[in-house]
């Protein structure tokens, strides 16, 4: 008997991996908060009597706590599965096929490094700018809310293409309806219709939505020979995108390469359904930005002369605040640094920056095991094997084998010389 299973859209969000020891319940990234203590009050106090200027530090500490990042965009740079210590417990992983009923005392982390480049400049962002990671659970969910919202109003807009064209009463229903429609750099009319239809008619088409199915999950079961498969998201080997594989643990940690997942994957009627990375692809695009952190109200229509409030974007506020951020060494100007609630992350910044440097060297394969190449060292991703090394190497390995071979010898003559030696204090005794 087989037993497949369909997905319902469930996004959990996960808590960034720790890079440094630290108590479960706590998130080392985290924004400090200040403790109500004596020194507290009497700096409070002296921060409520000051006036500060229109550009000063002050003047950020005392209005705001959250870095203003809405000059900003994000952009994706690449995704990676590691392998870590998974403590006392190990991982859970109880498929008997795979690993014979024990404990791995490994788990696999997904992890999702991405920039804040100067706003649209993500496909030459060299200077000003973070660099960020964050497991890629709460990128995806938040990537993927961000990209579902942004797909319901381009269809829509689509939809009121028609009534934008032919309502020209005034009213503020139709001044909004164009405000949005000319967010739409690339909305045509005449096309987008189409598209929006066959993003509807998904399921019918045969195809379902490849999001559904980036957390952990079973979809096939085969009861006879207990076979079991679970899906999930992984990075592929170059790490420049995400895709659905099969596993063959809960914890979709046991990746096989050898299935495929469409082959697998079933509707509720039983049918094969083929994955659409239509919404999923927009979360980790070559080279445009995924996402613009200024956001602009539609129901403020400014007032006269004054501009509309710009605000950070949710997408980029949830991620900035669960991220691991290496700031300063990228030279970014709007960082961290000046806020005194991140007082906790600036402190191990240096740790982050290292971290990701480690990633992005090749430290780690698809799978998130360690990569050993010879020539070089992957126990940091700056250290490398120089000729003065491989030199001693070579010299020391020849060296042996000559001392090896050198005693052979002597030991060769020492045995012959002995027996000599018996043979003619035998014969003189004789």
């Amino acid at each position: 008997k087989t037993i497949f299973y369909h997905p319902t859209m469930k996004i959990v969000t996960a808590t960034f991996a720790s890079l440094l020891v630290t108590t479960a319940s706590a998130n080392p990234f985290a924004p400090q908060t200040t403790q109500n203590t004596a020194k507290a009050n009497y700096i409070g106090s002296l921060m409520r009597g000051a006036r500060p200027t229109a550009k000063s530090q002050l003047r950020r500490l005392e209005e705001e706590a959250d870095v203003d990042i809405s000059e900003y965009s994000i952009k994706f740079e690449q995704c990676q599965l590691v392998k870590q210590y998974a403590g006392v417990n190990g991982n859970n992983n109880n498929n008997n096929n795979n690993n014979n009923g024990e404990d791995s005392i490994l788990a696999t982390k997904r992890f999702v490094i991405f920039r804040l480049c100067p706003e649209n400049s993500c496909s030459s962002c060299n200077s000003n700018y973070g660099e960020y990671i964050v497991d890629m659970d709460t990128y995806l969910e938040s990537t993927l809310r961000f990209k579902q919202e942004q797909q319901e109003q381009y269809c829509q807009a689509c939809e009121e293409c028609a009534a934008d064209g032919n309502d020209d009463d005034g009213n503020d229903a139709a001044a909004r309806r164009r405000r949005r429609h000319l967010s739409y750099d690339n909305l045509n009319c005449n096309t987008c219709y189409d598209e929006c239809k066959n993003i509807e008619n998904m399921e019918v088409n045969g195809y379902v939505d490849a999001s559904e199915y980036i957390n952990c999950q079973k979809v096939y079961e085969n009861e006879n020979t207990g076979k079991v498969y679970y899906a999930g998201a992984m990075c592929s080997g170059s790490g420049t995108r995400i895709k659905i594989a099969l596993f063959a643990d809960e914890q979709c940690s046991l990746y096989d390469g050898s299935v495929d997942a469409d082959q697998h994957i079933k509707n509720n009627n039983g049918y094969n359904v083929k994955l659409s990375y239509h919404l999923l692809k927009q979360t980790f695009p070559d080279y445009d930005c995924v996402a613009s952190c200024a956001q602009v109200d539609e129901n403020d229509g400014g007032n006269g002369d004054q501009a509309q409030q710009v605000e950070v974007a949710e997408v980029c506020q949830d991620l900035y605040e669960a991220a691991g951020k290496c700031e300063q060494v990228h030279g970014f100007v709007d960082g961290m640094k000046n806020y005194e609630a991140y007082d906790n992350q600036a402190a191990q910044e240096e740790e982050v920056c290292d971290f990701i440097t480690m990633i992005k060297s090749g430290s780690y394969d698809q799978t998130g095991e360690i990569v050993v190449t010879a020539g070089r060292s992957v126990l940091s991703g700056k250290a490398k094997t120089t000729g003065g090394q491989k030199f001693a190497l070579t010299f020391f390995v020849i060296g042996t084998v000559g001392l090896s071979a050198y005693a052979f010898l002597l030991h060769q003559q020492l045995t012959k010389g002995s027996g000599h030696t018996l043979s003619e204090q035998g014969g003189a005794m004789a």
